[in-house]
């Protein structure tokens, strides 16, 4: 299989060995952006390029990714990409690549990612060959721990693999590439998603029955998947020809190693179940006594408030990229939302036009460049989670900030942070 390092997705990618980045190039030769000094290349693929860089205020490693703008726009990827940041930018979990920040100069995107200079785990197992079982359980339980924490946000992975899991220095699982994730707005009316995508070997078979699929029970086959592949050294469905591959998958036609553990084989038996409906649940495996051996839950740093602001502000057209929009993130029902921004706008000077979740607010004074006009959209990034995106389209910029400033302490308490579980006082990102 490739390497993810010689392969592009829209946001994620992984990296070599520390050992591949010793040489990051000459003083003269290097490149700075903001605070990041770049060093040598650790992927490059049709519309962007990912370097090595170093924080140059802390000394921390990072990976920025360089997207070329003329060629995101000209391919209609905006929105898309944006979309994806910012989901990414609310999951923040120590088993999950993070995206730290966003920038950008007047022909390039820069995404700031974290860095994680232990390889692929598919590196792992090729150099080494199959893992020994605790070790296996140690990957899978961080590896469920991640999927869990996305699901909950409403976001599926579904090209999850072992190129797709990356380690840092002190072997810590970090899934990547969400390039194919899926998001509340892509399940249909029957609650399911209808898009096949991912690696075949990987791949659930209701997701190749093209019928419409839960998103849950096919990354949890795509973990089951990926617990064989760790303790076996090789894929239980591996056929060179499609539609034989696809037979075996639909039929969960496989065979175990003899060195399997017998628990280790139920458990896998039942996430590797043809039947989605039947097939056991991220909950249950939770409960299983195989995978509950040695197992740490995850442990979540305090963190800073999630800030959308600069995935904003680098797609807008303005050179100097001053923040004409911003956005903030809110457990509130989706027209609890809608009212109490009118609620809160109206005594301001503002007329209120309402369509579905879109609203447009006019001021009814002449500002320094006309009217001050804010168009506001509500989107649903996840169950009761909405992402809320002011955007000023007429008027003054300055103006813009007083009147969202304003309107800050009207929507405080419907405004929600990373941080309400302890109890602090809402902030708008």
């Amino acid at each position: 299989m490739q390497t993810q390092a010689r392969r592009m997705s829209s946001t994620a990618i992984t990296f070599p060995s520390s050992s591949s980045i010793a040489a990051v190039g000459t003083p003269a030769t290097r490149t700075r952006v903001g605070k990041y000094e770049l060093g040598n290349t650790l992927g490059e693929g049709s519309f962007a390029k990912v370097k090595y860089a170093t924080n140059l205020d802390s000394g921390e490693s990072v990976a920025i990714k360089i997207i070329d703008r003329d060629r995101i726009l000209r391919h209609k990827m905006v929105e898309g990409i944006k979309r994806e940041i910012s989901t990414m930018k609310l999951i923040k979990h120590p088993n999950v690549l993070r995206i730290f920040e966003v920038l950008a100069s007047k022909t390039k995107i820069y995404i700031v990612l974290e860095y994680a200079n232990g390889g692929e785990l598919f590196d792992k197992i090729a150099r080494h060959g199959r893992l020994k079982e605790d070790e296996a359980r140690g990957y899978f339980q961080q590896l469920i721990n991640a999927v869990d924490y996305c699901h909950s946000r409403g976001v599926y992975h579904r090209d999850l693999k072992p190129e797709n899991l990356l380690l840092d220095s002190f072997g810590i699982l970090k899934v990547s590439d969400f390039g194919l994730s899926a998001l509340p707005k892509q399940v249909r009316e029957d609650g399911l998603l209808h898009t096949a995508c991912g690696t075949p070997n990987y791949v659930a078979p209701e997701v190749l029955a093209d019928k419409g699929y839960n998103g849950t029970s096919a990354d949890v086959w795509s973990c089951g998947v990926i617990l064989f592949v760790l303790m076996a050294g090789y894929l239980p469905f591996d056929e060179p020809n499609l539609t034989v591959l696809y037979r075996r998958i639909q039929k969960a036609s496989f065979a175990f190693p003899s060195w399997f553990s017998s628990s280790s084989k139920k458990l896998i038996k039942r996430i590797l179940d043809p039947n989605p409906v039947t097939r056991i649940t991220i909950p249950e495996i939770l409960k299983n006594d195989w995978f509950k051996k040695g197992y740490k839950p995850p442990h979540f740093q305090p963190d800073e408030d999630v800030t959308l602001d600069d995935v904003d502000a680098v797609f807008n057209d303005s050179e100097n990229h001053v923040k004409r929009e911003t956005c903030f993130t809110s457990k509130s029902p989706a027209n609890e939302i809608v009212s109490k921004i009118e609620e809160t706008a109206k005594p301001m000077g503002f007329n209120v036009q309402k369509r579905n979740y879109k609203i447009k607010l006019q001021g009814d004074q002449t500002g320094r460049k006309g009217r001050l006009s804010v168009a506001t959209e509500v989107f649903e990034v996840a169950p009761s989670l909405h992402m809320v995106q002011l955007r000023k389209t007429g008027g003054d910029t300055l103006e813009f900030h007083k009147f969202y400033k304003n309107l800050n302490s009207g929507l405080k308490d419907i405004v929600w942070t990373t941080e309400q579980s302890n109890n602090e006082e809402p902030k708008v990102a």
